[in-house]
């Protein structure tokens, strides 16, 4: 992974990283990672604050305190900042090149990473094969 990179993390990532859950997140990555984070180039969207409530109510994953203070936490872990969730990160996702499914929040991280020049670090085949086509700054978090 580049050196100097601001990353946009997954939600997923997000959370691993936030939990400890490192055995999912590659070595080289969690180097990156820690080299990003130490430089305050982390980004977080607040579109993953979102799907963490989703993923909460829904019962898929779960936290020992309560979402909104996890979510609280997590935005203001060392390192991390918010991304900026503009008008222009939204009409982005409406309008991203190629074709692309139509989730809202896979949408919105990729067009976050695209506004803001960042990698965006997933395990989502699909937003990995869009990469490859050479839409979207993206690297598997596994490596």
């Amino acid at each position: 992974m580049p050196s100097e990179t601001d990353y946009l993390l997954d939600t997923h990532v997000w959370v691993w990283m936030l939990e400890g859950d490192l055995r999912r997140i590659g070595p080289r990555t969690r180097a990156s990672l820690s080299e990003a984070a130490f430089g305050g180039r982390l980004r977080v969207s607040p579109i993953s604050a979102w799907e963490v409530g989703v993923l909460v109510r829904k019962e898929r994953i779960g936290f020992s305190v309560p979402c909104a203070q996890w979510v609280q936490r997590a935005v203001n872990a060392p390192g991390i900042s918010l991304a900026p969730l503009t008008p222009a990160v939204a009409v982005d996702s409406s309008f991203l090149p190629g074709e692309f499914h139509g989730d809202p929040a896979d949408r919105m991280l990729i067009a976050t990473a695209r506004t803001n020049q960042a990698t965006l670090l997933t395990v989502d085949a699909a937003i990995l094969d869009y990469s490859r086509r050479g839409h979207v700054r993206a690297a598997d978090c596994r490596r």
